[in-house]
């Protein structure tokens, strides 16, 4: 029996489910737009944000205060970590609005290594829910419960007293449709398999105190590059995808307004480093490997510079803190309409109380009906060591 549920169309299935991309840039992911072009990869869970402390400030992680998820916004920020060894657990009930049963999870730990270096370890889930496969009649083949995985390791040192460098590796396992055939008009394409990757990250970190008059400031920059590794094939046939390797900068600077109130705004801007593949040619880029990519994807842009400039994505957050305690945000993700047109407010609270910590954010896109409406995020922060 031939399924009709192309690899393609699993994986288009995939990217709109995860990214939330409006119905012009959906059609875009399945060849029937050409005025959308939004850049496409496999594993799209991967750039989700897995914790709600950062997506309650607008998806901005890269340079904020190290914390326990760390590990998937910037490892070289486990250099500073400030507890011996903690616990975060998060959970993302996914395109609630449209069904029950999709959801992207994480649970991350670290540990202090010497008074400078930490470890991390962390797994993120995202679990698909129940897809049917029927073949060309519409005849029933199978359920199956797609299901995607990434166990990752990181490592944080710190240099000097204001500079840190990290590292990160990740096994990567993708699960999409079992092991069915897929074709097209007849034609036996392949058997479906699951994807399996490797993929490493690496980030930097500076912080540094400030004391302007009788006022107390920190300025924080960061970078990281992640998701560098080998493409995934999900057929027989050997057709391989990217992974989303990404490149995000940014900055936060705090402002300790007396010894119980501080702010702190960060700013983050990120940029696929994967190349532009035509909706109408999808194998233009098979014979592309990762490092050509990664340079290819700077001037690919059908557009030329201009276009590249809009596959730039800004997340902007402000948090508030009341005495290290209580916690508020808000935030903006911003996506340019032609690469995708994601546009969202996000708000969230937090609190912490000796050794437990409770983090919760809503996303408000600014489209009507969209299918990311009403997400919430929920993570949950244990220290294990002794409290202060």
């Amino acid at each position: 029996m031939k399924c009709t549920f192309f690899r393609s169309s699993i994986f288009a299935l995939s990217l709109v489910s995860l990214a939330g991309l409006s119905a012009n840039a959906q059609n875009t992911t399945i060849g029937q737009s050409t005025e959308y072009r939004p850049i496409t990869t496999a594993v799209p869970f991967l750039s989700v944000s897995p914790d709600a402390r950062a997506a309650g400030m607008g998806d901005a992680g890269v340079a904020t205060s190290p914390d326990a998820n760390a590990i998937y916004w910037n490892s070289a920020k486990l250099g500073f970590i400030e507890t011996d060894l903690g616990v975060s657990l998060s959970y993302t009930p996914w395109l609630s609005k449209i069904v029950d049963d999709m959801s992207l999870s994480q649970l991350s730990v670290h540990k202090k290594v010497t008074a400078n270096s930490s470890i991390a370890a962390s797994l993120l889930y995202f679990d698909l829910g129940e897809l049917n496969f029927t073949d060309a009649s519409g005849n029933a083949i199978q359920n199956f419960n797609p299901k995607e995985y990434a166990i990752n390791l990181a490592y944080g040192q710190k240099l000097s007293e204001n500079l840190s460098l990290g590292v990160g590796a990740r096994f990567i396992h993708s699960n999409l449709s079992g092991n069915v055939n897929v074709g097209s008009g007849g034609n036996v394409i392949g058997e479906s398999q699951p994807g399996n990757s490797v993929a490493v990250d690496l980030g930097i970190y500076y912080t540094k105190d400030l004391a302007i008059g009788s006022k107390n400031y920190n300025l924080a920059l960061g970078g990281n590059v992640s998701n560098i590794g080998g493409k995934i094939s999900y057929t027989t046939a050997g057709r391989k995808d990217f992974l989303p390797t990404n490149l995000r900068l940014g900055t936060a600077f705090t402002m300790e307004l007396d010894p119980y109130n501080k702010i702190t705004l960060a700013i983050d801007g990120n940029k696929l480093l994967v190349p532009y593949t035509r909706s109408d040619d999808p194998a233009a880029n098979d014979d592309t490997n990762v490092f050509s990519g990664i340079f290819k994807s700077f001037n690919d842009a059908p557009g030329g510079g201009s276009e590249e400039l809009k596959e730039i994505m800004l997340s902007t957050g402000l948090e508030y803190w009341y005495d290290n305690m209580f916690a508020a945000r808000a935030g903006y993700f911003y996506e340019n309409e032609l690469k995708g047109g994601r546009q969202y407010f996000t708000m969230g609270l937090g609190i912490r109380y000796q050794k437990f910590g409770f983090d919760g954010a809503y996303m408000i896109p600014n489209e009507q009906n969209n299918p990311l409406a009403q997400t919430f995020r929920f993570s949950l922060h244990f220290r294990l060591d002794e409290a202060e």
